[in-house]
């Protein structure tokens, strides 16, 4: 265990300096080769690099991104509050359920938490507050919902995680599907309560529209669900792989943004190269992380790890229980990214031989993550709507704090059914 200890610290002290933390997961990776094994450390960092990057699974990541650069980049924020606005004023909570919903559909595109919350929030935030709505529930739904960027298929963090744990990507998007729409539910409810408990504080309908009128006006949204029907069809059928199917994706996001007319040779590259960008730092950190797993195979800290917590006896619940602690605390100083490969490969074993699925697993950190993002002092999601709605971030978080407890619930639900996340992917591909 002294070897664990000496990379735990080195870890700690790379992270507490700033370094970014692809290079802090190869110094600690090098130093675990070079210190505590007989091998040589650079054939392992060039195998392990060679063999992350020459992974098909990987093909698809950078395909998803770009698929959301370019449709972050159309009118798609602005079509979708003005179609799904007159279909939800009649509801309990009216405009508000356009934030949670909003979020979905974008989440379905983007892949990215803090630009779902950004890029809704920058068109409903001005218009709720011209209407009258509640300011703190307009926050609190807008920080809450923010989150389903990642859990919603194509998700960019599902990606990494199928990668770093070698699951299936396809299982990992189906996965997410029942979970992603619970939550959807969960805060369009809670919206529909608060609306009930506090009719005085809702504002007047409206839009007053007959039934072609509302079609009229949502369909501008119909090439984007299509286009998202045709990607998931197009796995779910064996019609395309994964990576087939973000190529796809690319080709029909470029044809909707030319629709719209706002494809233009600027905001082409614009998405090319804000999708380089992104893809090139999320393939770092996986280089890095599977040097750092090849590193901790020779120092037998998994092993020990795992010998250590069975020592406990602690049941499944209660491991999962002490994940919890350890996720949300680890979500206030990273990225959800960072949290994914830093912790795989250390934890995934203690997980499966505590009878948990893999890819359960990985839908239970994909909303560990969604609770980082809303949990302050420094929820990302928090900084997000601090910055555009000019709101202190003690007020952002008591204004999420009733969705922070229905992302809690969902994690309850999870693990004590955890047939919402696995049921639906046997049901598509079986057990296999």
């Amino acid at each position: 265990m002294q070897a664990s200890a000496i990379l735990i610290v080195l870890l700690c002290l790379l992270l507490a300096g700033g370094l970014w933390i692809a290079f802090t997961l190869g110094i600690v990776a090098w130093a675990g080769v070079a210190f505590f094994s007989t091998t040589r450390p650079e054939i392992n960092l060039f195998t392990s690099y060679w063999n992350t990057y020459s992974s098909l699974s990987l093909a698809s990541l950078p395909m998803f991104i770009w698929m959301g650069e370019i449709l972050f980049r159309t009118r798609l924020a602005e079509q979708m509050f003005a179609g799904l606005a007159p279909w939800l004023d009649k509801l309990p909570g009216r405009l508000l359920h356009v934030n949670v919903i909003g979020c979905g559909i974008f989440g379905a595109v983007s892949g990215s938490s803090a630009a779902t919350c950004a890029t809704i929030a920058k068109i409903s935030l001005p218009e709720l507050a011209k209407r009258g709505y509640d300011q703190r529930l307009s926050l609190g739904s807008l920080c809450g919902a923010g989150t389903l960027g990642i859990l919603i298929p194509p998700s960019i963090a599902m990606i990494v995680y199928a990668v770093a744990a070698d699951v299936s990507i396809i299982r990992m998007f189906l996965a997410g599907i029942v979970p992603g729409v619970m939550l959807l539910l969960f805060f369009s409810g809670y919206i529909v309560f608060w609306a009930l408990r506090h009719p005085e504080r809702m504002p007047p309908q409206s839009f007053r529209m007959g039934f072609w009128e509302r079609v009229k006006a949502t369909r501008s949204l119909i090439p984007v669900f299509l286009l998202i029907v045709f990607v998931f069809l197009s796995m779910l059928t064996g019609f395309a792989t994964a990576n087939e199917a973000s190529a796809f994706g690319v080709l029909g996001a470029l044809v909707v943004a030319a629709l719209g007319r706002t494809l233009t040779l600027k905001t082409f590259l614009d998405s090319l190269s804000g999708a380089l960008r992104m893809a090139c730092m999320i393939m770092f950190i996986l280089g890095a992380a599977s040097f750092l797993t090849v590193a901790m195979g020779f120092t037998g800290i998994p092993r020990a790890l795992a010998e250590w917590v069975v020592s406990l006896h602690l049941s499944p619940f209660a491991l999962i229980a002490v994940l919890t602690v350890v996720y949300v605390a680890l979500g206030c100083a990273l990225d959800g990214v960072s949290m994914i490969v830093l912790t795989t490969a250390v934890v995934l074993p203690m997980v499966q031989a505590a009878g948990f699925d893999p890819v359960w697993f990985g839908i239970y950190i994909v909303i560990m993550i969604e609770l980082a993002q809303i949990s302050p002092p420094v929820g990302f999601n928090l900084f997000v709507l601090q910055g555009m709605s000019g709101e202190s971030i003690l007020t952002i978080a008591k204004a999420s704090i009733p969705f922070f407890l229905l992302l809690v619930a969902s994690v309850v639900l999870i693990v004590a059914f955890p047939g919402i996340v696995t049921w639906f992917p046997q049901l598509v591909m079986g057990r296999a």
